[in-house]
């Protein structure tokens, strides 16, 4: 994702001026970022927190995509609030995708209708993606859970009550990223899907808020951007 961001944004006339990885990870600091506008923070579950919060404290903003480290996304959405820092989170910067979220929050509301179907969320990724299920995957989830009050929680893998659904997650060769969510009854299965082609659309969606954020504080989402 990182060379895919780097190429994109060269091709939009930015300036690269740092890359960081795990090679040069104390790079992070208020003397090297003064000429930084946005940070575009793409790294592992393990290192996005303490990555964002270091950004944060030389008062860049910082667009993620880093998924796995959501229990802590409160704590960065309160310093925006309280510190005047500016953050854009997404799971998924596919705008393909983030029109998948709203026709699956609207199916689900339908479907709350209908007990006769279950329901349950396949994710396939590349080999290399080290969490499972995708950040998009529990995404999907939430949104079901919010709009249909069949479903209250999510499991891994498999059916463990009636209130539960699965989320099955895959990891095959250099898959970009699949998305199913399945509802299904003894009588027939409805589907909607998302498939990406390559990584290009994330890395548009992230330069894409990279640029929204220049000059704003607080929070924000793809919602702000698309406003669908």
């Amino acid at each position: 994702m990182g060379k895919e961001i780097e190429k994109l944004a060269l091709e939009r006339k930015h300036n690269v001026i740092l890359r960081i990885d795990e090679n040069n990870i104390k790079s992070i600091t208020k003397d090297n970022f003064k000429e930084v506008d946005v940070v575009v923070e793409f790294s592992t579950p393990e290192n996005a927190f303490n990555n964002i919060n270091l950004c944060l404290d030389s008062n860049v903003p910082v667009v993620s995509g880093t998924t796995g480290w959501l229990d802590k996304l409160d704590k960065i959405i309160n310093r925006c609030k309280t510190g005047d820092k500016t953050f854009f989170y997404a799971s998924n910067y596919s705008v393909g995708v983030n029109i998948l979220f709203k026709l699956n929050n609207y199916l689900a509301q339908i479907m709350d209708k209908f007990p006769d179907y279950n329901v349950e969320i396949e994710e396939t990724h590349h080999t290399q993606k080290l969490d499972a299920p995708s950040g998009t995957a529990i995404t999907l989830a939430e949104g079901i859970i919010d709009n249909n009050k069949r479903v209250e929680n999510w499991d891994k893998e498999k059916f463990n009550s009636e209130t539960s659904m699965p989320i099955k997650s895959f990891r095959e060769g250099s898959v970009s990223g699949n998305h199913k969510i399945i509802y299904e009854s003894s009588f027939d299965k409805i589907s909607i899907e998302h498939d990406a082609k390559s990584r290009k659309g994330f890395a548009l969606g992230a330069i894409l808020a990279a640029e929204f954020i220049i000059g704003k504080k607080g929070y924000f989402t793809m919602n702000d951007i698309l406003n669908i």
